[in-house]
């Protein structure tokens, strides 16, 4: 795998006929597996790929334009901000947001559409991690997901809805810092229903496998017990702004 100099945080979108995807936080051998994934998973249908490339000092914007990408640079070092600059630059009807280290399929795509002609106003997927995990990861993630998706909320890895219901809601909330796609997802269930596709994507699990079982309890537990008060500053939200990375392929 290819490390970025620094904690390089983007955000990738494309539309597919109709339709855009997103993604951020990218290294560069999961941006290239998620973009060819997409392309893939786009078929015959026309798109756009947009690439927000929130304050990277690697090639990020090299790259992405190379994959025939649009570029939109910012400089926030927020996934909330990323996914917005990409949506607002987003010219289709249909907007897919999906994490740079995450896969989806032609499934995805084509029960993204059909689950919004059926008035539906947005949706997510389930999530399968890729790669070996810490067992005790691996079960938690069971019982994490039963109750997450029993909920009916939207994983970040993966969310899909109209230009227009991204506007309505007012996008992703920039006064946050990590949880920002439960809100995003809450805010389109005020305009109306919201799917949850039983074809799961997939998504790394190089978080879990980089941080010890003591540092991921440490933050959920501060999640939990401060509250919404601490998504309001990336000071203490370490596991995803931190930058640390896997330096081996997998």
């Amino acid at each position: 795998m290819l490390a970025p100099s620094t904690a390089a945080r983007t955000c990738e979108m494309r539309s597919i006929g109709n339709a855009v995807t997103v993604r951020r936080c990218s290294l560069l051998s999961y941006r290239r597996r998620t973009l060819a994934a997409i392309r893939a998973a786009a078929g015959d249908r026309e798109f756009e790929i947009i690439v927000v490339d929130d304050g990277s000092t690697d090639r990020t914007a090299t790259r992405a334009r190379d994959n025939g990408a649009n570029v939109v640079s910012i400089n926030r070092r927020q996934i909330a901000a990323a996914r917005n600059a990409g949506g607002r630059a987003a010219t289709g009807d249909t907007l897919f947001f999906v994490d740079a280290d995450t896969q989806i399929s032609e499934a995805h795509v084509t029960g993204a559409i059909a689950a919004l002609h059926a008035g539906y106003f947005g949706g997510s997927s389930r999530v399968n991690i890729e790669g070996e995990i810490p067992t005790w990861s691996r079960i938690s993630l069971r019982f994490f997901c039963v109750l997450y998706f029993g909920l009916n909320l939207g994983a970040g890895a993966f969310l899909f809805t109209t230009k227009g219901n991204f506007d309505s809601a007012g996008g992703f909330d920039e006064r946050l810092f990590v949880g920002e796609e439960v809100y995003f997802t809450l805010a389109l269930r005020k305009l109306g229903r919201f799917r949850v596709l039983d074809e799961p994507v997939v998504t790394s699990g190089r978080k879990l496998r980089i941080y010890s079982t003591r540092e991921i309890l440490t933050h959920l537990l501060r999640v939990l017990f401060c509250g919404p008060s601490i998504a309001r500053s990336r000071d203490r939200l370490d596991i995803w702004y931190d930058g640390r990375r896997e330096t081996e392929s997998i």
